[in-house]
């Protein structure tokens, strides 16, 4: 049911002094909804002073450490399973068993190091295209 045949049903069901009433209320209702209201408020400056112990002034600079941090550790982590499975690799003596343990552990440290340099590469590009360096992040401050 359209809004005009609405309003023609009720038109239809109501004398000419309840369809004012009704109408005034409406109006009355909605110009309260639409009208703004004045605020007389005082314009108060908060200053909020820096904690003594906190050491984090920037933190885009922050987030690329964390980032690069983690990408040193998991390529140091790497090369040590790379290092462990060619040790284990010596040490095998010719067992079939520990041989493909080891071949096992050197291939997961050689895809861990491509996921790696995928990661830093990926950074890297898009970064360039979107104009950041996700290393070196600038987030804007409130103060400016």
């Amino acid at each position: 049911m359209s809004l005009l045949t609405s309003i023609k049903f009720i038109s239809h069901n109501m004398n000419k002094i309840e369809m004012k009433k009704l109408i005034s209320t409406t109006s009355a209702f909605l110009s309260l909804l639409i009208t703004p209201t004045l605020t007389y408020a005082q314009e108060i400056t908060i200053t909020i002073q820096k904690p003594s112990n906190v050491r984090i002034t920037d933190f885009g600079k922050l987030i690329g450490s964390i980032v690069g941090i983690a990408l040193t550790l998991a390529t140091i982590a790497a090369f040590l399973f790379l290092i462990w499975g060619g040790i284990q690799w010596i040490t095998s003596g010719g067992d079939k068993a520990g041989v493909e343990s080891a071949q096992h552990r050197i291939q997961a440290a050689l895809l861990g190091l491509l996921i790696v340099f995928a990661t830093w590469a990926l950074f890297t590009v898009v970064g360039s295209f979107l104009g950041i360096n996700i290393f070196n992040l600038v987030i804007p401050s409130p103060a400016g």
